[in-house]
């Protein structure tokens, strides 16, 4: 089973702050970007936090966009020195997203916004109280659409966004349980912060265009 989000209800609104990605020279939202900046040794470090001092960098979120502005040399232009891109950055920002979403998951099941489990979920379908599902990337296609199509059926047709961005293993490391292939996020702080890190998981990897254009979003910036 792939990675995706298959719906989201968020947009982007006027109001975001934008910054020019140094690659492609097109204005983004924020969220829409990572920021690297110069590492002591002359080595380009993500700045996933944006806390860094020094001069940033921004780029498109995205795989694709990274890896082609570290063989193309963009940070050294941008930055007017000497900078150096590690081996591999697009895949260590992959890694640092991958951290902060699975760390945020963990947080969200500690807050008592997560239910694990097909019967469980099913329940807070019903309840109304679910925001979003979660699938392990390597779950069974055919229970997964049968909770998708619950949680259309409990929405009057609308649906809820589905993350399938990890792994089993890897939702259960995060939530200290075993075998995590089904779980539903509660209404609350925590698991909106665990949806949104996600959603940033996936478009990362998918690609901004591919994923604005499954949920409708408008990604044209001038």
């Amino acid at each position: 089973m792939h990675s995706e989000t298959r719906r989201t209800g968020s947009r982007r609104t006027s109001g975001d702050t934008q910054r020019r990605c140094a690659l492609t020279r097109a204005h983004r939202p924020k969220t829409d970007l990572i920021r690297f900046v110069l590492g002591p040794d002359g080595t380009v470090v993500p700045d996933l936090k944006e806390r860094l001092p020094g001069r940033g960098v921004w780029l498109t979120a995205t795989h694709e966009t990274v890896a082609d502005a570290a063989k193309r040399k963009v940070f050294a232009r941008a930055l007017k020195t000497d900078a150096k891109a590690p081996e591999g950055l697009a895949e260590q920002v992959d890694g640092l997203l991958s951290e902060a979403a699975l760390g945020a998951f963990a947080l969200a099941n500690k807050a008592g916004e997560v239910v694990f489990g097909h019967t469980k979920v099913e329940d807070a379908l019903r309840s109304g109280r679910t925001i979003a599902l979660v699938h392990a990337s390597d779950a069974a296609a055919d229970g997964c659409r049968k909770l998708d199509g619950k949680a259309k059926a409990a929405t009057d047709g609308q649906g809820l966004p589905a993350i399938c961005a990890f792994t089993a293993d890897e939702l259960g490391l995060a939530s200290g349980r075993t075998n995590v292939i089904h779980a539903a996020l509660i209404q609350g702080g925590a698991a909106q912060k665990f949806l949104a890190a996600a959603s940033r998981v996936e478009r990362y990897r998918g690609g901004i265009s591919a994923f604005a254009d499954r949920y409708g979003l408008d990604t044209e910036q001038e």
